[in-house]
């Protein structure tokens, strides 16, 4: 009777753990249906933002008045990066995006796990855990990662991958013990497709990392049809006006995300030459021309 008992036991345990990997390798579990807020990625003012003539308040203060709920304010643009910027200017900043009815929904950081070199990985393991920590001192839920900028040379994509996996785990627990998500973005750089993209996710197997579903960076095969694949793991995006080398087709976006389901933010990033102001301004009309936002 006791070995049957434990024999009983070790099924029920197994039939769980296959019943959360299951629910892992579906997506993000979040309840049907669509529910957008706009966001913008500070990215779009790049140009004005290396070169300070426009500050994260200054992106803040265009987020209010052109009605846009959110904003991403990536980790580049703060002071003394990728060191961690110093409380005061986290909480000012803070303070001015609540004062405005701005959400800073995300931040990022540009992290390269896709590289021999233990200790150039363990680096960017600590500055991860930092800035996960400036995200959540922000009230921003997501801290946007990479795996890496190419592919080493000399190694195999799954070489790369026993690396990297378990540094994303080591982010992701620190991340949880700070109520923030990691958002992995593919960027056609180490990751080239949304298959690769599922494989890390479900790899990493933490309900605290997902994907930050970049649409301009899927270039293998229809891209539409490699984002519809993404959409059930994303925690965030990076809607662009261009959807690989053609113009977005922000109607054929709508009808996916209908079909898919997502809630949750979404934000748009305009890029190219040109007065950003203008440029984010036109894009965000014809997106809420589709969206209806």
């Amino acid at each position: 009777m006791i070995a049957m008992d434990a024999t009983r036991r070790k099924f029920f345990s197994s039939s769980f753990v296959l019943a959360g990997a299951t629910a892992l390798g579906a997506g993000v579990p979040r309840d049907p249906g669509v529910r957008l807020k706009l966001a913008l990625n500070a990215y779009s003012f790049d140009k004005p933002l290396m070169a300070h003539t426009m500050t994260l308040d200054d992106v803040v203060h265009f987020c209010a008045r052109h009605r846009v709920d959110a904003l991403d304010a990536t980790g580049y643009y703060f002071p003394g990066y990728p060191q961690a910027p110093a409380d005061e200017y986290v909480y000012n900043l803070k303070k001015t995006a609540f004062l405005n009815g701005v959400q800073i929904s995300g931040t990022g950081v540009r992290n390269d796990f896709a590289v021999a070199d233990a200790a150039a990985r363990k680096r960017d393991v600590q500055m991860v855990k930092d800035w996960v920590e400036v995200a959540s001192k922000l009230g921003a839920t997501v801290l946007r990662v990479f795996t890496g900028k190419v592919r080493p040379s000399g190694y195999t994509f799954d070489q790369a991958l026993q690396w990297m996996i378990p540094e994303f785990q080591e982010c992701a627990e620190h991340a949880k013990q700070h109520g923030v998500i990691l958002g992995l973005q593919q960027h056609n750089d180490f990751l080239k497709t949304a298959d690769e993209t599922i494989r890390v996710i479900e790899a990493v197997n933490s309900p605290w990392f997902g994907d930050i579903l970049d649409v301009g960076s899927l270039l293998a095969g229809d891209p539409y049809q490699e984002i519809e694949k993404l959409v059930p793991y994303a925690v965030s995006w990076q809607v662009k006006e261009k959807v690989g080398d053609a113009d977005i087709d922000l109607a054929r976006l709508k009808a996916i995300i209908d079909k898919v389901g997502y809630r949750g933010v979404l934000p748009f990033e305009a890029l190219g030459s040109g007065d950003p102001r203008e440029k984010v301004a036109n894009f965000l009309e014809r997106i809420r021309a589709v969206f209806a936002l």
